[in-house]
């Protein structure tokens, strides 16, 4: 392992994790690279490129950020996937495991290769014609104030029925813990092969979330009464107004590869942050109902709110 490819939060101050990596890598003699874009952001010493070079180039990528940059680095190396470590600097990820006092040890275990792989499906999709990838989900959203998302399902070429709701949103099992679940949808395993669709406020038509092999190709097509659509994928728009056509989906295994370093932890703090989802409390409201041990636990675990 001779490189390594920075993935940046877009707006976050990535400062202290940067210099942190970069006195590892002077140690051990490793190439940093970041895309030209954030070069005034890290040491001269890290090699800018190209954006779509940046995944190329390196033999394994460090997400610095939350879940949303985590998903960046998962789509920039979905051709070639490589191994991407996600550093902690959100709210509440569910993807990323290292805070940052971690990485030093984090990168010595990645460059000795002491850590497993969890690997991720993405929805390949075809959005009027143009290809995009989700590693979460793709959403379409109506416009506010311009009316009904009006579309009908297909599955595997054969009519199913049709949604006539604020939103429909296909999500991959990792997906489910996301605006799917916002919408009512199940939380699915992760080691489940499987695709959700869940609308979102739906006023006719299908109202609960049908839950599709992962070997079943879908179609969403735009009927002529639907308002504008918001095309979202992981979260960013994509399309910002489309009021025909369609999107075609399929599922792609092995898509995204998730370095992990302690497996059962992750899954315990995961767990523990699922339940604070569903509490009805602002964070300084829930620290004053915990008992002094367990909020110490939860201070340890999750990152004070921003």
């Amino acid at each position: 392992m001779s490189g390594l490819g920075l993935v940046l939060h877009p707006t976050r101050d990535v400062t202290e994790v940067v210099g942190i990596i970069e006195r590892w890598a002077k140690r051990h003699h490793k190439t940093l690279i970041v895309r030209e874009e954030d070069r005034h952001r890290v040491p001269s010493c890290v090699e800018s490129v190209p954006a779509k070079q940046v995944a190329i180039r390196a033999d394994a990528l460090i997400s610095i950020g939350g879940d949303g940059t985590m998903l960046g680095a998962l789509r920039s190396a979905v051709l070639d996937p490589k191994p991407v470590l996600g550093v902690h600097l959100g709210r509440l990820g569910f993807l990323v495991e290292i805070e940052p006092p971690e990485l030093p040890e984090a990168l010595s275990r990645l460059l000795s290769k002491d850590f497993t792989i969890e690997s991720h499906a993405c929805l390949e999709c075809d959005v009027c014609g143009d290809d995009v990838v989700a590693f979460n989900d793709i959403a379409l959203v109506r416009q506010p104030g311009s009316g009904f998302v009006n579309l009908t399902l297909a599955i595997d070429g054969q009519q199913y029925g049709y949604y006539r709701c604020d939103a429909v949103v296909v999500s991959t099992p990792i997906g489910s813990t996301a605006y799917s679940y916002a919408a009512g949808g199940p939380l699915i395993s992760p080691a489940a092969d499987s695709v959700v669709i869940t609308p979102s406020a739906p006023m006719a038509g299908i109202s609960r979330s049908v839950v599709l092999s992962a070997d079943e190709k879908i179609r969403l097509e735009l009927q002529p009464e639907s308002s504008a659509v918001v095309v979202e994928m992981d979260g960013l728009v994509f399309r910002d107004a489309a009021t025909e056509g369609a999107v075609d989906i399929s599922y792609r295994r092995n898509a995204g590869l998730v370095v992990r370093l302690d497996p059962l932890r992750y899954q315990e703090r995961n767990q523990l942050k699922m339940s604070l989802l569903d509490l009805p409390f602002l964070p300084d409201q829930l620290s004053e109902l915990l008992p002094k041990e367990l909020l110490r636990r939860a201070q340890h675990e999750l990152p004070p709110p921003c």
